[in-house]
């Protein structure tokens, strides 16, 4: 077994059941992961220093692939469903099994990380797996130990990854030949048939919102920065709402894009990383962002390049999920250790795609309650394979369901009790369309919305009249600074006003029928802030 790099000898591969490698490669420097990638034809250079890979069949997580092991120790707190499938002991073992004889076979790129920027809620993960790129993706993505941490490294959880190894449905009781399997007892994870490296990100992220709960500590999927006062701020936001470009402002400090979590100490990233969404990525509205697809050490996913190196972030042929993945201190000002205080604000973003949604609102802790639980967004056509010409409704639990092991009103009253507790103010942010659903109205300006969100962190909007929407019963600001006073009412914006009415009725009865499933679990002041449709 011919091995290089830096790695703790005590601790080495025989621990995992691997006891045959080829050449080992352990925690190699962002140069030498390069050089690998290349070497492999795993990825293209392009210019200005990134690399670029393929992922093939799979441009997305595979949600439907995704299964925990149902065991006694663990079955009692996990909220199984669609979203968490159980799969038994033996079928996780087989498919276990065979991922190690193929990593023994082959040359294998290990990473040591730590996930979690507050020490005492800390994860030590490790990466074993076939390509170069994905250990890449994983040093941008975790934090990176130190030298002498390396050497006593020692694993909480372990991800064995072999994307070119495939289930037999039939077989290993999977739903096709890809599959993430996560094992509590055992403390691993084990992905195949798929090249998409959220899956990595995300199945730690999963890991972490099952463990945090019982420790008291809000998982969240959210991005935080830091206001020049000192003040935090939360974004809760799906893919494609604008939370990483919100959270990326040159006048605040990033805390981190993604995963957080919420203690008694403050806040707190679970990552070092950022992957963030480039299609049609603005040099102008998110510079920031922008800036780190010309960097050496980013990797990009599915982006289109020409024979001569050049990118094109425009073109969505392979997927409109096309992704950069970069260490978080490759965007200005960032939180150097990945901690913040307290938050002032919890912002709440959604992209409203069929226009009814007021584009800034003040909520309720209750209120806050609700749209936490509901999770509320519209995709549209163009964005995801299947989808038709007309908006689609996403409710996606806490932000984030397919990442939740637990029920959603686990995570609901932990937010309840530090809203309460830290006196925060909440927001509703609608990133969405104005002027009419898609097709007729227009994308909500994002110079519009960032004064908004300005005008919410620093105060500007405390003591501001509101006016309660009709439809949605949340408290609208009469005004608000570099914005015209019309686009503050939705139904101001359309020119068919009888039109938004029948349209705000559906997009309330579609809120109504999701809370159905939560009723039972939120107190009789929550219930009391749901959106009710029209009679």
């Amino acid at each position: 077994m011919r091995q290089s790099g830096s790695r703790n000898s005590r601790y080495g591969l025989d621990q995992h059941g691997i006891t045959a490698a080829g050449a080992v490669h352990w925690n190699q420097s962002v140069p030498g992961l390069y050089e690998h990638s290349l070497r492999r034809g795993e990825c293209r250079l392009a210019q200005g220093g990134p690399i670029v890979a393929m992922t093939g069949e799979h441009t997305g997580r595979s949600p439907k692939d995704k299964f925990i092991v149902e065991e006694d120790a663990t079955k009692g707190d996990i909220w199984w469903g669609d979203v968490n499938q159980p799969i038994d002991r033996a079928s996780f073992v087989r498919l276990r099994d065979r991922v190690r004889d193929h990593l023994a076979r082959g040359e294998v790129f290990v990473q040591d990380c730590n996930t979690g920027a507050d020490p005492t809620h800390r994860l030590r993960v490790r990466l074993i797996t076939e390509n170069a790129w994905h250990a890449l993706f994983a040093r941008n993505m975790f934090m990176r130990p130190s030298l002498a941490e390396i050497a006593a490294f020692v694993p909480d959880f372990t991800i064995l990854h072999a994307p070119s190894v495939e289930a037999d449905p039939a077989s290993d009781g999977t739903n096709s030949k890809t599959f993430i399997l996560v094992s509590f007892s055992e403390r691993q994870i084990v992905i195949g048939g798929t090249s998409y490296a959220g899956e990595i990100k995300k199945s730690v992220f999963s890991i972490l919102n099952f463990l945090l709960p019982a420790k008291g500590v809000l998982p969240m999927h959210a991005s935080a920065n830091i206001g020049p006062g000192g003040d935090g701020a939360i974004f809760f936001g799906l893919s494609g709402t604008g939370k990483t470009t919100l959270s990326a402002d040159a006048s605040r400090t990033l805390i981190g894009d993604d995963e957080h979590g919420w203690g008694d100490d403050g806040l707190f990233n679970f990552e070092g990383g950022c992957y963030a969404k480039v299609i049609k990525l603005s040099r102008n509205a998110e510079p920031e962002i922008y800036a780190t697809t010309s960097m050496f050490g980013t990797v990009l996913e599915n982006v289109v390049m020409d024979e001569n190196g050049f990118l094109d972030l425009d073109d969505g042929r392979h997927t409109e999920n096309t992704r950069a993945c970069y260490p978080v201190d490759f965007i200005p000002n960032t939180a150097p250790d990945g901690l913040g205080p307290q938050p002032d604000n919890v912002i709440m973003l959604t992209a409203d795609a069929f226009g009814v949604l007021p584009p800034i609102s003040r909520m309720s802790p209750e209120q806050a309650m609700y749209h936490f639980l509901s999770g509320y967004t519209a995709r549209v056509a163009g964005t995801e394979k299947g989808l038709g010409n007309e908006p689609e409704a996403t409710f996606s639990t806490c932000f984030g369901a397919p990442f939740m092991p637990r029920h959603p009103s686990v995570y609901a009253d932990l937010l309840g009790k530090m809203i309460a507790k830290h006196g925060v103010k909440c927001w509703l942010v609608n990133t969405g369309w104005s002027g009419g659903a898609y097709g007729v109205g227009e994308r909500m300006k994002i110079a519009h919305t960032r004064a908004m969100v300005r005008s919410a962190l620093d105060g500007s909007l405390a003591d501001v009249p509101t006016t309660p929407d009709p439809n949605f019963g949340l408290a609208v600001p009469q005004a608000c600074p570099e914005v015209p006073g019309e686009v503050l009412d939705p139904k101001s914006t359309w020119s068919d006003k009888k039109a938004y009415d029948q349209m705000a009725r559906e997009v309330a009865a579609r809120f109504e029928q999701n809370f159905s499933q939560f009723e039972t679990y939120v107190d009789e002041k929550v219930r009391a802030a749901a959106i009710r449709a029209a009679a």
